[in-house]
């Protein structure tokens, strides 16, 4: 609790308030930190003696008037803290996204899921374009690939991966990649699979690359009709439905797909999305 909150708990001065606190914390009773113009005060890591003399004293005062009437106030101090962030919250609904973009970026929201990546991993990253899962997934693990087959987009992803020394970037087609077999722990093939022309190949040479247990990761388009796409984007499929990509993975030697729809963004304008699951099980020299 802050100074101001604890003089509302115990009902004291704020000088007598500040007074006990300065001795107790540097009798090594109490810890704090500064927040803004505040300063937060708690019970510190006691050693063993003086969490037995605590106990002593809790007992001894727990049982007074003084002491429940103090507890009675403390709840109410802490309600309204709540109370203060539950009506920031209420102003701020309507405009909390783009708020929370403002502070923390736009892909903020995804950062929580880098946990789920292990640092000794190495990540392929097929049909990787211009860097950008590369380059957000290099911080986390052991090594990342990229491979893509278009010169220019190689180009701007070694300018934009720079800074990660341990990024390669390979030049090669995602039916033969140039990865030695068995050598990676997820892969990925993020918006690229629709452009293959023979997509139960590409699975194939991803299953071919990955470690037992390995795990490849796709995303792309649900089954669709805006066949302007094949003109103007040179796109081979229309996307894909969950069935024939399920079908392709077991063809490529995965156990199956675990094809999950995936809700489309308000602001998105090409056709919805979903990710895909495929895992490798077996013999790693498979």
């Amino acid at each position: 609790m802050t100074v101001s909150e604890l003089c509302a708990v115990v009902q004291l001065p704020q000088s007598t308030v500040s007074r006990h606190l300065k001795v107790l914390a540097e009798d090594g009773w109490l810890r704090s930190r500064a927040e803004g113009t505040s300063r937060h005060y708690r019970l510190a890591d006691l050693d063993e003696a003086a969490v037995e003399l605590w106990r002593v004293v809790r007992r001894s005062a727990a049982g007074s008037n003084a002491a429940a009437a103090d507890a009675e106030r403390a709840r109410v101090v802490l309600t309204k803290r709540r109370e203060k962030s539950r009506a920031f919250f209420s102003g701020v609904s309507g405009e909390w996204d783009a708020l929370r973009e403002e502070l923390f970026g736009s892909g903020s929201a995804l950062l929580p899921f880098v946990a789920l990546l292990e640092e000794s991993w190495v990540v392929a990253d097929l049909g990787a374009g211009t860097g950008a899962l590369t380059t957000s997934a290099a911080p986390f693990v052991a090594r990342v690939i990229a491979v893509d087959g278009s010169a220019a987009m190689l180009e701007a992803l070694a300018a934009r991966a720079a800074e990660h020394a341990n990024v390669e970037v390979r030049r090669g087609e995602l039916e033969a990649l140039p990865l030695e077999a068995s050598t990676v722990d997820v892969a990925f093939i993020v918006l690229a699979l629709h452009y293959a022309v023979e997509p139960w190949a590409v699975l194939a040479e991803a299953h071919r690359v990955l470690k037992r247990d390995g795990r490849l990761i796709v995303l792309d388009m649900r089954e669709h009709e805006r066949e302007e796409y094949r003109a103007e984007m040179g796109h081979v499929w229309l996307g894909f439905a969950a069935a024939q990509l399920e079908a392709w993975a077991v063809r490529a030697g995965f156990a199956g797909a675990d094809v999950r729809p995936l809700p489309p963004a308000a602001e998105a304008k090409g056709p919805p999305l979903f990710v895909a699951v495929l895992r490798k099980m077996g013999s790693s020299r498979s």
